[in-house]
């Protein structure tokens, strides 16, 4: 059966910052509980709890919540009213629509001082001739029964017809327990006759798959297609047969339901898993070892060839909200492999990149996924071809440098440095001679 769990009660108490020991108010619907514990342990704050559309057949465990207020366990499995004497607050107590026969025992609620609001409908007892009348007359702090005020007239009635309505009561409720116990062995004999029919079913299907017939699997393969299919027809016809069948509305019923469908589910997801682990491998590389083009997440992207930073980049078309962790992004010299949530996407490269230097970024605004692949082969940019025409025989570079000589005296007046030629001619002027008398005054210092 399936209990109330720690983890359980954490994951509800999200608005209490995963506490549970201050926990005030707690929602448990709809959980497929079948046993009510442990709350009263560790929740002994609670003020309000909701419990309503799970698989309860008892209210137990919860007579230490001295402050709980409110207690919701409509859509239950409950018959009887019991152990709600700790519950000290309690105002409002709601067991709408469940199995309710043994009507008697709200009396176990007179000790329940402030109780205001009680909510029967739906249950077995309220058809009993006098309920009401019951109900008002035993509890006296009740204000309001099945969202309808007591009248001060109403219950001096009550009171005044109590021996009488008490006794027809415990007639009907007799009676109603006699059926009860007749339920209970229809129900027993029913899941009996399923667990034997079910047996037989898995001992008939073992057969299909017997020693004998695995030898000859490949010469009687069509007769194992159609014994399949024989055994799938038997499950659809057993599974109309449960929904048709007329059951009565009882917990053994709504029990038997419940576990019925859960099969169903386990049945769904076990041959899901096995399709799973069956699915044939994606072809990503031929066996000649060609890489292939696959987009099996079915994504729109990009190829952009930036010649500019000798790069190639891939734009990739990802879901906005996809996190980043089911990215797997493989780069390698010819091609480039990125699984999406376990699905390849693959795309030969035009030309053989670096796949070292290579960087992927998703787009904040987009989610794209952005990958830059620096090329393999580096271009020679603009820079690069000054220094390479440097780097020419000796008579080329003597030859260029020649002409910028040239090029600085054809018209020396955009110069600012003084022109050193017009200097020479001048002391040339002052009187020392030819150019062949300067060795001489040279020697003639040092002398």
């Amino acid at each position: 059966f399936l209990s109330v769990t720690e983890d359980l009660v954490r994951r509800r108490a999200e608005h209490n910052n995963c506490e549970i020991f201050s926990l005030e108010e707690i929602s448990l619907h709809q959980q497929e509980i079948e046993k009510l514990e442990y709350l009263d342990k560790w929740c002994r704050d609670l003020k309000i709890l909701y419990l309503q559309n799970n698989l309860i057949p008892k209210i137990e465990n919860v007579g230490k919540l001295k402050k709980l207020e409110y207690l919701n366990v409509a859509l239950n499995n409950i018959e009887r009213i019991e152990n709600l004497e700790g519950c000290e607050e309690l105002k409002k107590l709601d067991l709408t629509a469940n199995f309710i026969g043994e009507l008697s025992s709200i009396e176990a609620l007179k000790y329940n001082i402030h109780l205001k609001e009680l909510f029967l409908v739906g249950n077995p007892c309220t058809e009993f001739e006098g309920y009401r009348q019951f109900v008002v007359a035993t509890l006296h702090q009740l204000k309001c029964l099945d969202s309808k005020e007591i009248e001060r007239s109403e219950r001096i009635q009550a009171l005044q017809n109590y021996p009488e309505v008490k006794q027809k009561i415990r007639e009907q409720e007799q009676a109603y327990l006699f059926k009860r116990a007749r339920e209970k062995e229809e129900a027993q004999r029913r899941m009996q006759e399923r667990k034997d029919k079910k047996q037989k079913q898995m001992e008939s299907k073992l057969g299909f798959d017997s020693p004998d017939s695995l030898q000859n699997e490949g010469n009687h393969q069509t007769e194992g297609d159609r014994k399949q299919e024989t055994w799938r027809t038997v499950e659809d016809e057993d599974d109309r047969r449960f929904w048709e069948e007329p059951t009565p509305y009882t917990p053994e019923s709504r029990l038997e339901t419940h576990k019925y469908i859960e099969e169903k589910r386990r049945a769904k997801d076990n041959i899901r898993e096995t399709k799973k682990r069956e699915k044939p491998l994606w072809t990503l590389v031929t066996a000649e070892g060609k890489v292939l083009n696959v987009n099996v997440p079915k994504l729109h992207f990009s190829l952009k060839d930036d010649e500019e930073n000798n790069q190639i980049i891939l734009d990739l078309a990802v879901y906005r909200h996809l996190d980043t962790s089911l990215l797997d992004v493989d780069v390698q010299p010819t091609y480039i492999r990125v699984l999406v949530k376990g699905k390849p996407f693959q795309l030969v490269l035009p030309e053989e990149v670096k796949p070292d230097s290579c960087s992927a970024k998703r787009s904040q605004t987009t989610g794209h996924l952005v990958v830059n692949m620096p090329k393999a082969k580096e271009i020679i940019l603009a820079k690069q071809k000054v220094s390479t025409s440097i780097k020419d025989s000796d008579c080329n570079t003597v030859q260029k440098r020649s002409i910028q000589v040239e090029k600085l005296e054809v018209d020396p007046s955009k110069y600012s440095f003084p022109d050193v030629t017009k200097i020479i001619q001048e002391k040339e002027q002052v009187g020392q001679g030819p150019i062949r008398l300067q060795p001489e005054k040279i020697t003639e210092t040092k002398k």
